[in-house]
């Protein structure tokens, strides 16, 4: 064509002349012709238009008009667009060359092919940035069209790349804005504006000048998600095309865009300031401004419509401004906003949003519940505070608007969702903005109010906002005298540090909810501690100091009204409040929490009770330093006074009624208490003031009213024990105001409860103190008398009474004077007779009663008429039987009072009489019972750690009970004081005890032989240790103490066993230097198995050397655990010697006891031995390592307690001692003891986690050594350790040898240790469990080593392939053999084997060694799969041998013919000689993928023997279908050239016997053939040659395969087949003679067949053929055997209907004939013809006539005879006819009998229709009558007969045709034949519809021949 650009070169006149002459070229060319014109012309006319010549301006303009209307119906004529497309892009190209060049791309893009489409339109994108916003809009329509049409299922990544090359340039910007539009444009209805999201503008940019369909909308946004998909753009950039997609109306573009915006914009930043920008342009945010600025005016507030963005909004152009967004759009964006911290800071767009949401009436409700979710969560955590100073004001005024819009009955459920998100907003507010709260109250009010009038789905939402108002009242309630600190809330955590020091920073900055306080420094403030402040508690907290008291009064007031509300809603937030908002010292606030302490709701109890009570986390170390400061008991006494004045009034001694509930009662109690021993504290000796006085009267007041009778038994409990916890402390006080209460204080003595009677008999006692010695005496004497007298008091009155008296009686033994000795002895005597005649209960009691008076001073001796006794001796006796009574309790309050009695005892005698009794103990089994007489004891050795004061006048129980020294910390257990009130005289007693109590214990206890024995003797020593231990005796005793609890430590008791290693510390604690040294060596000594040897210990018959149940049972079912049961074990089993290994097995038993016990002890003493003990850590640390792993629970956690005492830094330790940690382990991993190994694989398993290859490299192959030998081990737990053990160390192993985790060098050193070990031991054992364990190993290093393990490539493939086997699931090989048995087809399971295997790990090792391989690896690996091709077993091991080799030689590629020879001697013959069919396959694809590098011999060699075993047995033939089949599927190129050798072979083979066989070759031949016609005419020669091969084989089954190939080709090619039919004839006939064999009917069919194909070419070229095919078949229809006679008349049937000879009729006839009337019918009908004479069976085979076959080919003779002959056999066939449808014949012989009958009609219809012209043949009309009168009434009767639908049709068609034949019967008197009826009935009858059609045809035959009128015929 014409340059464009040598258009000017020409003048103006030439260029018209141009012009002219195309136009008239353009004229007379024809449509065809006119694309190629157009090329040319097209662009040469456009670009003269940059001429300025008028006339050629119009001639130009005429062109196009004429070229538009050529080409504006006939699209397929192309236009030249790139053409177009240069001259569009020249930067000298004149404006209107640009305008129709754009009209002229746009036409042209319509009508070139969719591949030429989308190439070309990433270039026009490419150019939008450079051209005019017209031209853009069109370029970008086209684009979006190919977009739609080409890409909306998916795009080439030649096309992606196009347009990546776009991105980052300004055309991609414009491009993705495009996108946008179109994504957002939804069709709309006629007049119905533009769609949401967009302008009037941008919808016609999108759309042009037609309005898109649906359909062309929804490919065009498809391609589009693509199309950006693939450009690979930021997130940022892409998101809000994503977030529209998402939104679409169209379901296949909102799943595309959820897909695309998960997977490529997931990660975009939220808080892009830009992203940000074009989501809120996407929202519309100007929505909201109109109502923004209303809500404004109405608040009165100085806001600017400038400020808040909508200046100028009026004068925007109507076609411009934007309509909003979708709802559903909306919402998504909503829910993105929550999530943006620019988005909550992007001032004022936030606020436009949301009263967008808020007041416009179109909105969503999920819109409306996100605009309150971004002022519900973005302002909470994402606004800055200067943004929300502004906007807070706002927000709330907003939200109580919509608050107030809404009724409280309104149960709308836009009503309910905005109240709830109202609620939950100001919550939310009150955290971040507390200043707008803190100046009143109204807010709470408002709150408190709704809780109570909402309804009760907005309550608990209610109740959160509430909640989180009192946030913003925290810091109202400072005390104008407290420090910073204490004003800020006590429920919000607080650290106290300085911001330079990081620990203080960081405990400060962890968690959330937490307020800081710095002393210094505040403008140091971090970012750490800025992040606090973002949590908003801090700002809160600052926010409030100083605000005013009147609004703390006016909450005060609110919360104690609200508490008691009713609502529970209600009552939880006033007690939240209370808790939250005020510290521990506000009174109201407390009173509060007693009020919710009684709620019945629990939650608010157990906030109440927090309240009351708070504990300090444990787990926050800097708040330790915080204590709880607690008001002042007489402010908090006031303030309840205050609000329950009654409590004042004491006019009833006590009241019916309590003034509070009784759970409310109880904490308060709690807390005075509380306030009372803090106030006591601070106050030292409680200076005696008005102020002081007051407040005990009053919580006396209060108790006192506790104490009413509506009270709960615990109330009483609590008051009467508080009582006595005051009067300890103000005893004169309290003495003196219950002096003259006596009265109320004895009611109490009979009350209920054990405990309020206890209380107020101590309560009795302080009291007595007061009073004279008088009035005290006259106590005594009314109480004794009480119990003494002839009414028997209730047990509870009795037990008050006596209590009452010890207390009292003790009192007054302490005054001077004391009480008078007469009433002494009464005392005393009535004590003795009631302990001596009441029950143990009673009788503890008064031994109690006893111990107190015994406290104070000695019991004097009892007067009695014989003389003066001591108490104890009368009592002796009684005692000696309840220290054997079954009631611990009472026991341990005898013994207890013993141990009281003898404190100040002075009689040898009577410590003797306690002493015996104490020690009657010994053997006692309840802890309770001995540690009751370990206090005895301290009590009568002296300096317990107790005054009488504290036993008497106190809430004391008893020394065991408060110190609780099992569990208590060392420190603070052992005793910091001791009485010391002896006298001379006790002191000397004291002493001959002493010797009595260590002889007892150290001479017969501790090293008793009985294990009760030794229990109670521990109880006792650390009994005497703990109270007694800074007595001079006891720490001179300390180095035997040591010893006996050392020797104590192997007891198998754990009492004994821990009690033992506590009074180890105990010593520890109270020893010199020298003794905690001499015992920090024992201890090692005992843990390192090191110590000495123990003092022995006698063993007696009943000495228990075994726990129960230790070793099992006795042979008769009985325990083995004593010395004598043992030592019967063993004489019984005949070998006296085994109790030396029953007793080797105890003292190890004891041994692991003793390190056990040394570790509680030991625990202890690490606190505080400190350096001591580092010298030992060499020997500790591995003992302590592994013990902690031992199997014993119980030595695991005292182990546990050493290492946690020892160790500070447990990790720098064992890496300090690692390698001798694992020396003892791998040591210790090959004990002779179970436990031992078992602990040492758990402690290796975990110690070398994490470890480098420098730390573990050395042991590596000494690790797995031990992991594998403890898999192997004898007992279960060890192997199950070892388990656990191999995995740690595979785990090591992996990291180690994975150069991405490790270093090149450190990686390559491990595996050089461990592969080799595992492919020569590990997994060449014997141990199943060993060798799995070691291939899996193989696997992960196999996958980790890459390229390094090419060196041991070739053991680790033939290690893999033979695991494929190995370690397969033994039971499907169980499956397989048993599978015939249950129906499972063995095919299918050895897939199903197959595919288990390659999903294996195994298999993935074998497909990353193939990655490896490479060709010098070869000369290794073949060898070695050739060696396991030969000697591999297994199923998968085969089948992966094969498909390894298949990889192998695919990885490789050519370099694999070295070996080709090799492989391929070692593959056919496995495939030849396999069994199984899976296996077989596998090789034979292994066997195409050599023959693919095999040389040409090699090939043709292979596919020949290949060939040739189609002639073999079942499994040849097997083979070679599929090796067939795998060569043509592989190696098809190669086969190309072997087709006339394998196209026969499969052709043939089609037609084995074995239908699994035969299948596979029909699929081969459907797969390698394109038409079957063809593919046999152009194979013909090879196939037939091949066929009578197999015709002439002496295989049976060969000529029966290729007897059913000739039928074949007999079928397909028909005629074409004449050529090779002598040939085939021949082979054939040559086939019948002889014996009959099996499938021999074969031949018969494939001569019926060739006859059909190919008679016309016998006739010609021998007429005599078909008369010797005849004489060949005709005696096989003779032979018994049933299949073969009916080939041969199915055979006869076709020679006869093929060939068509008249003569036929003659000659076949006759023999028929003969067959026929040798055959008679059965009876029952069903069975086939069998001769009279001749009935005879070939082995069981039904041998009867054929019938049904004989018929048939009597039709044929028929059909094919001359009319003269078939009438000279009439008489035969009327005969033949009826007595085939006699009734005894079967319904498939009458069948064809009809057949027969049709035919027979239509030739005599041949005969009827010549005598029309001439006379009828008198022999054709007696034919047709006999036919009509003697077959057709028996044809009637088969219908009548039998009852099948096709037998009735056919017959119905025979008589049909018989009555048409009788009808045109010439000068004949027609007759109905009598059989009218008979059709009428069968006509009325007849269900089938053609039978019925056609018996209506036959009824009206008939009746047409012989109308109603006409006489009846006579015969």
């Amino acid at each position: 064509m014409a340059e464009p650009s040598s258009a000017p070169a020409k003048s103006d006149a030439e260029i018209e002349e141009i012009l002219d002459r195309m136009l008239t070229r353009l004229a007379l060319c024809d449509d065809p012709k006119l694309g190629a014109l157009l090329t040319k012309l097209l662009p040469y006319s456009i670009a003269s238009l940059s001429s300025q010549s008028l006339a050629v301006r119009k001639k130009v303009i005429e062109i196009l008009g004429h070229v538009n209307k050529r080409v504006k119906h006939q699209p397929e004529i192309v236009l030249p667009l790139s053409e177009l497309w240069q001259m569009y892009i020249e930067d000298n190209a004149a404006p209107m060359v640009k305008n129709f060049c754009i009209v002229y791309i746009e036409m042209a893009f319509d009508r070139i092919h969719l591949k030429e489409k989308e190439n070309m339109a990433p270039v026009l994108v490419a150019w939008v940035s450079k051209v005019r916003s017209q031209h853009q809009e069109i370029i970008l329509r086209i684009a979006a069209k190919v977009i739609g049409e080409c890409h909306s299922n998916g795009i080439d990544d030649e096309v992606a790349a196009k347009y990546r090359l776009i991105s980052g340039s300004q055309d991609s910007v414009i491009f993705l804005e495009f996108c946008l539009h179109t994504i957002l444009y939804q069709p709309t209805a006629q007049g119905g504006g533009c769609p949401a999201g967009l302008s009037i503008a941008q919808s016609n940019r999108v759309t042009g000048k037609h309005p898109l369909k649906s359909d062309d909308l929804l490919m065009r946004k498809l391609g589009i998600l693509n199309i950006v998909e693939n450009m690979e753009l930021a997130s940022e950039l892409v998101y809000p095309l994503y977030l529209a997609a998402c939104a679409d109306c169209q379901e296949p573009v909102v799943k595309r865009g959820e897909e695309l915006l998960k997977k490529k914009a997931s990660g975009a930043n939220l808080d892009d300031a830009n992203l940000i920008n074009r989501l809120f342009l996407l929202f519309n945010v100007l929505e909201g401004s109109h109502y923004l600025m209303e809500l404004s005016k109405k608040l009165s507030l100085d806001m600017k419509r400038g400020v808040w963005g909508t200046a100028g909004t009026e004068n925007i152009d109507p076609e411009s401004k934007v309509n909003p967004g979708n709802s559903g759009l909306r919402g998504r964006l909503m829910s993105i906003f929550c999530r943006s911290i620019t988005a909550a800071n992007s001032f004022p767009s936030t606020l436009q949003c949301i009263f967008g949401c808020i007041y416009v009436k179109w909105y969503h409700l999920k819109i409306e519940a996100d605009g309150n979710g971004i002022y519900s969560v973005g302002f909470q955590t994402h606004a800055r505070i200067d943004q929300l100073k502004l906007m807070g004001p706002v927000i709330l005024n907003g939200i109580l608007k919509s608050l107030d819009g809404y009724p409280t009955s309104d149960s709308d459920a836009i009503a309910r969702e905005t109240k709830t998100f109202a609620f939950q907003a100001i919550g939310l507010l009150a955290q971040r903005m507390p200043q707008l709260f803190r100046d009143k109250i109204d807010m709470a009010i408002r709150l408190f109010s709704a809780l109570k009038s909402e309804a009760q789905f907005l309550r608990p939402v209610i109740q959160e906002a509430t909640i989180s108002l009192a946030v913003a009242y925290k810091a109202l309630v400072r005390m104008a005298d407290q420090d910073v600190v204490d004003m800020l809330p006590r429920s919000v955590e607080i650290a106290i540090g300085d911001v330079g020091d990081p620990d203080a920073v960081k405990a400060a900055v962890e968690g959330c909810n937490k307020v800081i306080y710095c002393a210094t420094a505040r403008s140091a403030i971090t970012a750490d501690l800025i992040r606090v402040d973002y949590q908003g508690v801090y700002n809160v907290t600052k926010a409030f100091q100083g605000a005013p008291k009147t609004v703390l009064k006016d909450l005060e007031m609110l919360l104690l009204t609200n508490s008691q509300a009713e609502e529970s809603e209600v009552r939880f937030c006033a007690v939240r409040w209370a808790t939250s908002l005020f510290d521990l010292q506000h009174c109201p606030s407390r009173f509060i929490c007693m009020l919710g302490a009684a709620d019945p709701k629990l939650d608010i109890r157990e906030m109440a009770l927090e309240g009351l009570f708070p504990v300090n986390d444990p787990g926050q170390t800097m708040s330790k330093s915080v204590d709880l400061k607690y008001p002042r008991m007489a402010d908090i006494l006031d303030y309840i006074l205050k609000q329950q004045p009654k409590l004042l009034n004491s006019a009833e001694i006590r009241e019916e009624k309590l003034l509070f509930p009784s759970q409310m009662y109880l904490p308060m109690i709690r807390f005075l208490l509380k306030c009372f021993e803090v106030d006591v504290e601070q106050s030292g000796s409680m200076e005696r003031t008005s102020e002081y006085r007051s407040s005990i009267e009053n919580i006396c007041l209060l108790l006192e009213h506790a104490m009413a009778f509506e009270g709960s038994v615990e109330l009483h409990a609590s008051a009467s024990k508080a009582l006595i916890t005051v009067g300890s402390c103000a005893r004169e006080m309290v003495a003196s105001r219950y002096s003259t209460k006596i009265s109320w204080v004895k009611q109490l003595l009979s009350h209920l409860d054990w405990d309020t009677r206890e209380s107020a008999a101590r309560l009795l006692g302080i009291v007595s103190n007061a009073l004279p010695v008088s009035e005290s005496s006259a106590l005594i004497s009314e109480l004794v008398s009480s119990i003494s007298g002839t009414h028997k008091l209730r047990f509870e009155a009795q037990h008050g009474a006596l209590s009452a008296i010890g207390y009292v009686t003790a009192d007054c033994m302490s005054r001077t004077p004391a009480i008078p000795e007469t009433l002494l002895q009464r005392t005393l005597k009535c004590l003795i007779d009631i302990f001596n005649s009441e029950t143990s209960t009673l009788a503890s009691i008064v031994m109690q009663s006893l111990g107190h008076i015994g406290l104070q001073s000695p019991l004097p001796l009892l007067v009695q008429d014989s003389g003066s006794v001591s108490v104890l001796t009368v009592l002796q006796e009684k005692l000696k039987k309840l220290l054997s009574d079954n009631d611990p309790k009472a026991v341990q309050k005898i013994v207890i009072s013993l141990g009281h009695i003898c404190f100040k005892e002075t009689s040898l005698s009577h410590l003797n009489i306690a002493l015996d009794l104490i020690f009657s103990l010994s053997r006692s089994k309840v802890e309770d019972t001995l540690f009751a007489a370990g206090e005895a004891l301290s009590f009568l050795w002296g300096s317990v750690p107790v005054t009488v004061d504290i036993i008497l006048k106190t809430n004391y129980t008893s020394l065991s009970t408060t110190s609780n020294f099992l569990t208590a910390d060392l420190s603070s257990s052992l005793p910091s004081c001791s009485s010391n009130e002896e006298t001379e005289a006790t002191e000397n007693c004291h002493v001959v005890v002493r010797d009595a109590i260590t002889r007892k214990l150290f001479d017969v206890l501790l090293y008793s032989s009985r294990k009760e024995e030794r229990c109670a003797g521990t109880v006792w020593l650390l009994s005497l240790t703990m109270y007694c231990g800074h007595h001079p005796t006891i720490q001179k005793m300390l180095p035997e103490i040591q010893e006996a609890f050392s020797h104590l430590l192997g007891e198998q008791n754990e009492l004994t066993q821990e009690l033992a290693s506590q009074g180890m510390s105990i010593v520890y604690e109270l020893g010199d230097a020298s003794m905690k040294s001499s015992l920090v060596n024992a201890l090692v000594g005992t843990l390192t198995g090191s110590g000495k040897r123990k003092r022995a210990i006698k063993l007696v018959e009943d000495s228990e050397v075994f726990q129960d149940g230790a070793i099992g049972e006795s042979l008769s079912g009985g325990k083995l655990n004593t010395y004598k049961e043992l030592c019967g074990l063993a004489n019984e089993m005949g070998q006296p010697d085994l109790i030396y290994k029953f007793m080797d097995l105890a003292n190890y038993q004891a041994s692991l006891n003793s390190k056990r016990g040394a570790a509680f002890g030991f625990s202890k003493i690490a606190k505080q031995a400190g350096d001591a003990l580092q010298p030992h850590l060499r020997l500790l640390v591995p003992r302590l390592i592994r013990y902690q792993y031992d199997p014993d629970k119980n030595v695991q956690d005292a182990m546990a307690h050493i290492w946690k005492s020892l160790v500070a830094d447990s990790k720098k330790t064992i890496d300090e001692y690692l390698d001798l940690i694992i020396g003892d382990l791998l040591t210790q991993c090959g004990s002779r003891l179970w436990r031992s190994r078992e602990a040492s694989c758990l402690a290796l398993a975990d110690i070398i986690q994490g470890r480098k290859f420098d730390q573990v490299g050395k042991y590596l192959k000494e690790i797995w050594i031990a992991a594998f030998r403890a898999i192997d081990d004898i007992k279960e737990t060890v192997r199950n350790s070892g388990d656990k053990l191999c995995r740690a160390i595979a785990s090591l192993t992996t990291r180690l040898c994975d150069v991405s985790l490790t270093g090149k060098s450190d990686a390559k050193q491990a595996m050089d240790i461990v592969l080799p070990f595992l492919l020569a031991e590990g997994i060449m054992s014997k141990v199943d469990n060993i060798r799995k364990a070691s291939i899996a190993m193989v696997m992960k290093l196999a996958k980790g080593a890459g390229i390094a393990i090419r060196p041991h490539l070739s053991d680790l493939v033939c290690c893999m392939l033979e695991s494929l086997s190995s370690l397969e699931d033994q039971g499907l090989n169980y499956v397989e053999l048993h599978a015939a048995n249950v129906g499972i087809k063995t095919e299918k399971l050895e897939s199903l084997r197959i595919s288990i295997a390659k999903s294996s790990p195994m298999w993935e090792t074998l497909d990353i060694c193939i990655a490896v391989v490479d060709t010098q690896a070869l000369d290794m690996l073949v060898p070695r799969l050739a060696q396991l091709v030969r000697s591999g077993v297994g199923l998968n091991t085969r089948v992966g041998v094969a498909s390894f080799i298949s990889l192998l030689i695919q990885k490789v590629g050519t370099d694999i013919k070295p070996f080709t020879s090799m492989l391929l001697k070692l593959v056919f013959p496995v495939v030849k000689e396999e069994k199984s069919g899976s296996v077989k396959r596998y090789f034979a694809s292994a066997c195409a993928v050599v023959l693919k590098y095999a040389d040409p011999a090699q090939a043709q060699k292979l596919i020949e023997e290949s060939a040739a075993l189609h002639a073999g047995d079942r499994n040849a033939q097997i083979s070679c279908a599929i090796l067939l089949k795998a060569y043509c599927s592989v190696a098809a190129d190669i086969m190309s050239g072997y087709h006339a050798t394998i196209v026969p072979v499969v052709f043939v083979s089609r037609f084995v016997d074995d239908k699994h066989v035969s299948s596979i070759f029909e699929e081969l031949w459907e797969e390698n053939t394109s038409g079957e016609q063809v593919t046999l005419q152009l194979y013909l020669q090879e196939i037939v040659s091949l066929v009578c091969e197999g015709m002439t084989s002496s295989s049976w089954a060969s000529k029966r395969k290729s007897a059913l190939a000739i039928s074949k080709l007999c079928e397909i090619l028909g005629e074409n087949l004449s050529s090779c039919h002598p040939i085939l004839l021949k082979s054939l006939m040559k086939e019948i003679p002889g014996r009959l064999w099996e499938g021999k009917e074969a031949i018969l069919y494939a001569i019926g067949d060739l006859c059909k194909s190919c008679h016309k070419a016998m006739s010609a070229e021998d007429p005599t053929t078909s008369n010797s095919i005849l004489t060949a078949v005709s005696p096989a229809c003779m032979k018994k055997v049933k299949k073969y006679r009916e080939a041969a008349f199915s055979c006869l049937e076709q020679v006869i209907n093929a060939f068509g000879n008249p003569e036929f009729f003659n000659i076949i006839f006759p023999s028929l004939l003969e067959m026929c009337n040798t055959a008679t019918p059965t009876k029952s009908g069903k069975a086939p013809f069998r001769t009279d004479a001749k009935a005879e069976s070939d082995e069981g085979e039904d041998n009867s006539v054929p019938h049904d076959k004989i018929l048939s080919c009597i039709t044929s003779c028929i059909r094919v005879a001359r009319v003269n002959n078939i009438l000279e056999q009439k008489e035969n066939l009327i005969h033949v006819l009826l007595v085939s449808l006699s009734p005894g014949f079967p319904w498939i012989v009458k069948v064809s009998a009809f057949s027969s009958i049709k035919e027979l009609c239509l030739r005599l219809h041949e005969i009827v229709d010549e005598s029309l012209e001439i006379s009828l043949d008198v022999g054709a009309t007696s034919l047709i009558y006999e036919l009509f009168h003697s077959v057709s009434p028996k044809v009637v009767e088969c219908i009548s007969t039998v009852k099948i639908a096709q037998v009735h049709i056919t017959a119905s068609e025979c008589l049909l045709e018989t009555i048409k034949l009788y009808k045109n019967l010439p000068s004949v008197q027609k007759t109905d034949g009598g059989f009218k009826d008979e059709l009428l009935h069968l006509h009325e009858i007849e269900k089938n519809e053609q039978a019925k059609s056609l018996l209506k045809a036959c009824i009206d035959g008939v009746e047409k021949e012989n109308p109603l009128n006409s006489e009846p015929e006579q015969k």
